[in-house]
């Protein structure tokens, strides 16, 4: 059966926006977003991908448009909301787990957690392996000024301009912005849960000039290591969020992982080297069935 679809999935007691894609039976791939993103950063991949694959893509609860869970915020409950969800859909089999960004960490955490539930991982410009992390938090700002009767008024286009260029930044070639993704970046910031999400996970990760701490990112590494499940390391050297340095050192702190980087590439290489990197992502696939069937 071939499904492609999305909708709300009740995941112990709370709905969580879902997109399914590609032959229910066929080999499982789980998508997940960055911070204050959603599911539609993987659109491109997973229409792709689906062709030969399940697909499941998803809001993290607070971010896109499934809300809060309590218990469910940092990447300890983000991994635990993906178990719950992959439980709530009937899928029990190893799943391959690619994660961009923030969803890299969660992608990471799931592992460390869960090996058993976790065939491989891919890693795409995944928060974890530095300190620098350049997100603005104006467009955040300039909103709750906005929302303010009478007096916000002139911080409503402050609002929409820096939140544009912090989208635009993602990029390396800005022409991948459209104005589809503008307006529903809108419809999520307004969202009622999204700003205390946003705040919450941040500053359990980091904070403001002082960047990411290391005790987090140490202690997942250590867990991933312990894991040992099969990682490939995919990065854009232009990427203005998580500097491709960080790519170097996944590669150093991951001496068994894959790797590739992409020229003239942002943040989001599923986006803007959509055709590419699925292919890359679906050879990584194929390789780690063939390496598991070779080991079994």
């Amino acid at each position: 059966m071939t499904a492609d679809r999305t909708a709300y999935v009740d995941v112990d007691g709370h709905p969580v926006r879902v997109r399914q894609s590609g032959p229910h039976d066929a080999e499982p791939v789980v998508l997940i977003h960055g911070i204050g993103r959603s599911l539609e950063d993987w659109q491109p991949t997973q229409d792709l991908l689906s062709r030969d694959h399940r697909v499941i893509s998803l809001d993290l609860p607070g971010f896109g448009l499934t809300r809060r869970m309590m218990g469910h915020w940092g990447l300890e409950g983000f991994a635990r909301s993906v178990v719950a969800l992959l439980d709530a859909l009937g899928e029990t089999r190893p799943v391959h787990v690619m994660g961009n960004s923030l969803g890299g960490a969660v992608a990471m955490t799931l592992a460390g957690n869960h090996p058993d539930r976790v065939a491989s991982l891919l890693l795409v410009n995944s928060a974890g392996f530095g300190r620098e992390a350049n997100v603005s938090l104006l467009p955040m700002v300039y909103g709750a000024l906005a929302s303010v009767p009478v007096a916000g008024k002139p911080f409503r286009e402050l609002a929409r301009s820096t939140g544009i260029q912090s989208m635009r930044d993602v990029f390396f070639d800005a022409s991948h912005l459209t104005d589809e993704m503008i307006r529903h970046a809108g419809k999520l910031n307004r969202q009622p849960d999204f700003r205390i999400t946003f705040v919450a996970t941040a500053a359990r990760l980091g904070m403001p000039v002082v960047g990411t701490y290391p005790w987090w990112r140490r202690a997942l590494l250590a867990r991933l290591e312990q894991a040992d499940v099969p990682t490939m390391v995919v990065w854009g050297d232009a990427d203005s969020v998580l500097p491709a340095k960080h790519f170097h050192a996944a590669v150093s702190a991951l001496p068994n992982a894959a790797s590739h980087l992409f020229p003239d590439t942002g943040h989001m290489p599923q986006i803007e080297r959509a055709e590419e990197f699925a292919e890359l992502a679906a050879s990584f696939v194929a390789g780690c069935r063939r390496e598991a069937r070779a080991s079994s």
